[in-house]
């Protein structure tokens, strides 16, 4: 999948354990390790906002695009 989440990352940069972000954010331990290992279909704004506030970060900090190969030999 091309969108990289980057939730322990900031989680590791603001030292905040998974069961503090979500008790910060109001969402379970599974729905947020299901987000945090990339396995997420999609996002609330909602969700991604508590999150950013939480961490206090941007949502560029914990989302990223990053090209799959496929697209990088089409556009060659």
């Amino acid at each position: 999948m091309p969108i990289i989440v980057n939730v322990d990352v900031m989680m590791a940069k603001r030292k905040m354990s998974l069961t503090e972000l979500a008790t910060k954010v109001d969402i379970t331990l599974a729905n947020l390790s299901i987000l945090k290992t990339g396995k997420a279909k999609a996002i609330r704004f909602s969700t991604l906002e508590a999150i950013c506030k939480a961490l206090d970060c941007q949502p560029g900090d914990v989302l990223e695009f990053v090209k799959d190969d496929e697209t990088m030999d089409d556009e060659r």
